[in-house]
């Protein structure tokens, strides 16, 4: 028992150096070291969450609506700064709770509850890889199962999803609508990430970059630009989502949306528009 309590306390050394690595930088110290351990990991995750919503969000934005104006998209392709606005609005009144499941996931992690391993010496890096893309996999199916019944079911969309679709044209898109969510919409699709902690064993820091990775990913893909690179389910495929509303439900790749038949390519959508 001893050995195992000196195991989890690696995890609890680990988020107790992220949180001094984050809240030393942008606090002062008296505002959050007598904090319980819980609470400054989810004010640290809460800051950092926010520091890389609005710093992809911005310097994305700034590349593809002002240096390479035109290049990408027209200029009557792109979202109004109203519309960006709230879309800010939106997400940060949601980052408060978004941030609150990675919290929950580290403390089940360093009570033991998870099948995370602290060191990637653990195991040998070719497991490390495995467990990586199994877990992807597992997360890729709980999205887009996730996603897709917040379509299907109609309270669901009614009184979550629909917050986030009512941008639903190309010039009411932008990075700034990655998480411009309903906070419990965004929690549920999330929810995968925890879930496959249960399920396949996984680094613990690698587990943490691959949730914070999403706000970058969601960033990305509501841009309107389809980078056309197969298989990924990039920002053509998902403004198709948005404008047809029941195809295209899938995060990282179209394969769930080819497996389960609701795939629409964005090069035969441009030929449909152009028959209309």
């Amino acid at each position: 028992m001893a050995v195992d309590s000196a195991y989890l306390m690696q995890f609890v050394d680990e988020t107790s150096f992220y949180n001094r690595i984050v809240l030393s930088h942008l606090l002062p110290s008296n505002l959050w070291d007598p904090l319980p351990h819980f609470l400054q990991t989810w004010l640290r995750n809460y800051l950092a969450g926010t520091l890389l919503y609005f710093i992809s969000g911005f310097l994305w934005c700034f590349y593809i609506y002002y240096l390479k104006l035109n290049v990408y998209l027209p200029r009557d392709a792109i979202p109004t700064r109203k519309a960006m606005l709230l879309q800010i609005s939106v997400a940060m009144k949601a980052m408060p709770w978004y941030t609150l499941l990675p919290t929950v996931s580290e403390y089940m992690i360093e009570s033991g509850w998870t099948k995370c391993y602290s060191r990637i010496g653990e195991v040998s890096w070719f497991l490390y890889f495995v467990s990586i893309a199994v877990y992807l996999v597992l997360v890729e199916f709980g999205i887009y199962w996730m996603h897709r019944e917040l379509h299907d079911i109609k309270p669901l969309y009614k009184y979550l999803h629909a917050t986030h679709h009512i941008y639903n044209k190309q010039n009411t898109l932008s990075p700034f609508a990655g998480l411009a969510f309903h906070p419990l919409d965004g929690i549920l699709q999330a929810v995968p990430h925890v879930v496959a902690l249960f399920i396949v064993p996984i680094h613990f820091t690698t587990h943490l970059g691959l949730l914070f990775m999403e706000a970058i990913w969601t960033a990305n893909i509501h841009d309107c630009i389809h980078g056309n690179i197969w298989p990924v389910m990039g920002a053509g495929y998902h403004t198709i989502h948005h404008t047809t509303y029941k195809h295209n439900y899938g995060h990282y790749t179209i394969w769930m949306d080819w497996m389960f038949g609701s795939l629409r390519d964005p090069l035969l959508q441009e030929d449909v528009n152009k028959a209309e």
